[in-house]
């Protein structure tokens, strides 16, 4: 499997103050242009996968706090302009209704001829349990309801055969009935009743990645792990292969050299508002540095998953200087995100019982 090159393209950049480089006008929106742009850039300069971050409120409340279109619907907008880079959004359990979660990834997984994943998001503050009228769950609720949600979009997914869809002219059938199942759930809060309404995506099951605190590593196909320094990467890429998991990327910052240092650009975005330290690493520097602390983390991860810290300048960087030089560690993209990450399409669990619901 080639080493995974993951990048995070949410807004501006991943620092809070990226807007206030990001060569839009004063007051501009951050529009479908712009969008559009950062994922082709990504597309073009090698990327395997383009994440987009998601909250259901506003991160904060101050001046870089910034309202955007929802993850998944960024996520589709982009899927039909690309062609090669997978593409993954954040959508979180704790606010989104399980059978729409899994029928709006069912669809960019078909939208995206295969290239789509899921980052699992579970947020649980009091303001965004507010947005569908609940309160935030205990840790054990909490826990349950990621299971719970994930497990049923799993089943979603299977809900159709491979083999449902017949195109029966002759008949006038467009489906058979006997290979389309009903999933019947109830959980702890919500319930989930018949069969997905579109046909089961291109990978049968798409990627799932999931933050390592989230404790489902069994359950996904890839953990995002931080650390403070590679060591500690390693260990806590060791713990999730334990708990389970098939694929660890680790999570990396990055504030690159341009034709000002790193340093110096941190430390005029931390003027504004500064960056919090998250847990992940953080490498702020030249090109050849960075380049370097990959090189390290290639035995010990799957690949990376990079946070630029403002897209319009970090992301040229990646592009020109860090990527060309990691040639030797990547493979061919995959035709679907599963081939990219090494994961073979799974068999559908109806099928297997011999089409018993």
């Amino acid at each position: 499997m080639s080493f995974v090159l993951a990048v995070e393209l949410d807004g501006d950049g991943a620092h809070p103050s990226a807007w206030r480089h990001s060569r839009r006008s004063p007051g501009a929106v951050l529009g479908g242009a712009a969008l559009r742009t950062s994922v082709h850039d990504a597309e073009r300069a090698g990327f395997d996968l383009a994440t987009f971050a998601d909250t259901p409120v506003p991160p904060a409340g101050g001046p870089d706090a910034a309202g955007r279109i929802e993850a998944g619907t960024r996520a589709a907008f982009v899927a039909t302009s690309t062609s090669r880079i997978g593409l993954a959004p954040t959508l979180h359990v704790t606010t989104t209704e399980p059978f729409h979660l899994a029928t709006q990834l069912a669809s960019l997984d078909h939208a995206t001829r295969g290239r789509a994943g899921w980052v699992l998001g579970a947020a649980n503050d009091v303001a965004s349990a507010a947005t569908v009228g609940g309160v935030p769950l205990d840790p054990a609720g909490l826990h349950r309801e990621i299971t719970d949600v994930l497990d049923t979009a799993r089943a979603l997914w299977d809900s159709w055969q491979d083999d449902a869809v017949i195109r029966d002219v002759a008949t006038g059938r467009y489906l058979d009935p006997d290979r389309v199942h009903h999933v019947d759930v109830t959980a702890a809060r919500f319930t989930v009743k018949g069969p997905l309404i579109t046909p089961r995506p291109p990978q049968g099951q798409l990627v799932v990645l999931a933050p390592e605190e989230l404790d489902v590593a069994g359950r996904t196909d890839v953990v995002l792990v931080g650390g403070a320094d590679p060591a500690d990467v390693a260990d806590r890429a060791e713990r999730a292969r334990g708990a389970g998991a098939a694929r660890v990327l680790a999570e990396v910052q990055v504030v690159l050299d341009t034709d000002r240092s790193g340093a110096e650009r941190l430390a005029e975005l931390d003027d504004h508002t500064p960056w919090p330290d998250d847990g992940r690493l953080r490498h702020v520097g030249p090109a050849a540095g960075l380049v370097a602390l990959l090189r390290r983390l290639a035995p010990l991860v799957d690949g990376v998953r990079l946070h630029p810290a403002v897209l319009a300048d970090d992301l040229p960087v990646l592009a020109g200087r860090v990527l060309p030089e990691l040639a030797d560690l990547r493979a061919a993209t995959g035709d679907t995100l599963r081939g990219t990450f090494g994961l073979t399409r799974p068999e559908n669990r109806f099928a297997v019982r011999g089409g018993q619901s």
